[in-house]
């Protein structure tokens, strides 16, 4: 990315850094704003060996973008934290921090102190954050209309993965949406030529040993240990003694005694979290013990979670009967689905409500992206719960942006040259999604203001199918209120970063000796 291309006058060499950083930011900017809104198209990704992902979703294109410029790739850090934070908006959140840091260089290469701009900038989100805020509707349950319109254009109107997406909101309940910690769109598995589907319970991304044998269990008790399920080791040093032997011996059967005790104890499931020794591999072959080596720790917290397990490492099979019937969880069925190549593990009202969704396709490629945009669409759905929504396709980023600048006017200072290139740069995605659409921006941005005025609220936008001014919130066209504002508060927090770089100084290497 070259600085030279254009004259930028006297200022040139004193803002080249800046004018430069501008220029990447920009360049990321252009690679997903043609994603925007419903009339925004694809974008194809190649890997070094010819591997294909078409998607419009934005932080799959910029997380798999090969970027090398430090400026925009602290840019692409706002969709990263967009996605870990939210899960959903990540395309509105880099066009709005692309637009600030432009907005923010026209005013500082005009002469406007750098310092003035971001402090100006900063004083135009929180702002704008505030009357964001005020505007919020609140949803009143899954029964709430508005919440499955959000699921529907979060999901790129996929009326498959929004059903899905729901039927999966109902079978978890409001109350665990609400729970921070839950994350409705984790649920959410792709997996090639199956079926879409929705269950209570857990797919186990590992295979059980033995899953050529027939494997189904009603009303098992689960059994998980965090180690191996192998006897109690001694040193190799040891072994070379006769005692030492004769210790192993006494080992070896005390190990077998602890196999025993879990047949009698009916136990019918044993997850591992590492591998299993062949002895007690044969022992629960012989006994019909189905047993599911090398869990994550994600998936082992979440079968805990379910059936009322209790983690333990393998010194706890010591425990006489009644203490290790405390340990165990419970699952109404447990079964190893041949069709899927896994092991499903049904809820129960032992523990918490676990949902699985199962996004199906024919081939890869489409079953990756299918199940992006049910992600999409959990996400979106779970934050509208959690915080509310509002108007979409930047209406109520138009009607802030106007109040901003009618601040702007009577705001006393150089930060209004800030205040202005916010309120500017709420204004871009709108336009960009009107552009999408292959209309003019700036005529259509001055119908819907017109129409905002004088109706008196802030939903009127334009339909991208006739170019009419509709009202968005009757039509359903609404996002997650916490998808807009962390969206500005991380776009703002990264502009203004941007901004204040004054040079780029490439350190040395860690360690390296001074000449």
């Amino acid at each position: 990315m070259s600085q030279g291309q254009q004259p930028h006058g006297d200022g040139d060499e004193r803002h080249s850094t800046l004018i430069n950083n501008s220029n990447a930011v920009r360049a990321v900017t252009s690679a997903v704003e043609g994603t925007l809104g419903p009339k925004g198209l694809d974008v194809m990704l190649v890997g070094p060996r010819g591997e294909v992902v078409i998607t419009n979703d934005g932080v799959t294109i910029l997380d798999k973008m090969d970027v090398t410029h430090p400026a925009a790739r602290l840019l692409i850090q706002v969709a990263r934290a967009q996605q870990e934070k939210i899960g959903d908006g990540t395309t509105t959140a880099t066009v709005l921090a692309g637009a600030l840091v432009q907005e923010g260089l026209a005013q500082i290469v005009r002469g406007v102190p750098a310092s003035k701009v971001v402090e100006g900038m900063r004083q135009g989100v929180d702002m704008a954050l505030r009357l964001l805020s005020n505007r919020v509707r609140v949803i009143d349950g899954l029964d709430d209309p508005l919440l499955e319109r959000t699921a529907f254009v979060a999901g790129r109107e996929r009326r498959d993965m929004v059903d899905l997406v729901m039927q999966a909101a109902y079978k978890a309940g409001i109350d665990r949406l609400r729970d921070p910690s839950y994350s409705l769109a984790s649920s959410i598995i792709a997996l090639e030529k199956a079926e879409n589907e929705v269950f209570e319970g857990i797919l186990l991304r590992q295979k059980p040993l033995f899953s050529r044998e027939q494997q189904e269990y009603n009303d098992a008790k689960v059994l998980v240990l965090l180690d191996s399920l192998e006897p109690d080791e001694l040193d190799e040093e040891v072994l070379t003694t006769e005692a030492g032997f004769a210790r192993y011996m006494d080992l070896r059967k005390v190990f077998a005694s602890d196999l025993a005790r879990l047949s009698e104890l009916s136990v019918k499931l044993i997850l591992l979290e590492k591998g299993i020794h062949p002895d007690a591999e044969q022992f629960c072959l012989d006994h019909g013990i189905m047993v599911v080596p090398r869990i994550s720790r994600t998936d082992i917290r979440r079968v805990c979670d379910m059936t009322g397990a209790v983690p333990v490492r393998r010194t706890a099979l010591h425990k006489d009967p009644e203490q290790l019937m405390s340990i165990l969880g419970y699952t109404p069925r447990a079964a190893y689905d041949e069709t899927l190549e896994r092991v499903r593990l049904q809820g129960s009202d032992a523990g918490e409500r676990v949902v699985t969704v199962i996004v199906g396709a024919s081939t890869s490629e489409v079953v990756g992206e299918a199940a992006r945009i049910a992600c999409d669409a959990a996400s979106a759905l779970q934050a509208a719960v959690a915080g509310g929504v509002l108007p979409g396709g930047g209406t109520s980023e138009l009607a802030v942006s106007y109040e901003l600048e009618r601040h702007r006017e009577v705001q006393k200072g150089m930060e209004a040259f800030g205040i202005e290139a916010v309120s500017t740069a709420l204004r871009r995605p709108m336009s960009q999604i009107l552009l999408n659409a292959g209309y003019n921006p700036l005529e259509k941005m001055e119908e819907v203001r017109a129409a905002q005025i004088s109706l008196g609220t802030d939903s009127m936008g334009i339909d991208c199918d006739t170019g009419a001014v509709i009202s968005y919130e009757d039509k359903g066209i609404v996002d997650p209120a916490p998808v807009k504002l962390h969206g500005l508060r991380a776009a703002g927090e990264v502009a203004s970063a941007v901004l204040r770089i004054h040079h780029v100084i490439k350190m040395r290497e860690t360690g390296s000796s001074e000449e």
